[in-house]
């Protein structure tokens, strides 16, 4: 009885969810505007990958 409940409520609940369906409507950011998108990444990328090693450096040459 318990696990027919449960399963009931899960099948409704999924059934109210809905999602807009198409490319690049499931990401946490816009895929509208091209040029603000790679922006976005190029500063992801740099500070990502850069930042680490620009620490490294600092620390190498502080002594």
């Amino acid at each position: 009885m318990l696990t027919s409940s449960v399963r009931r409520f899960a099948t409704s609940a999924f059934r109210r969810v809905h999602y807009e369906d198409g490319p690049g409507k499931n990401l946490p950011f816009s895929v509208d505007n091209k040029w603000k998108l790679l922006f976005g990444t190029f500063i992801f990328t740099i500070t990502g990958v850069g930042g680490p090693c620009f620490i490294v450096r600092h620390q190498l040459l502080k002594q």
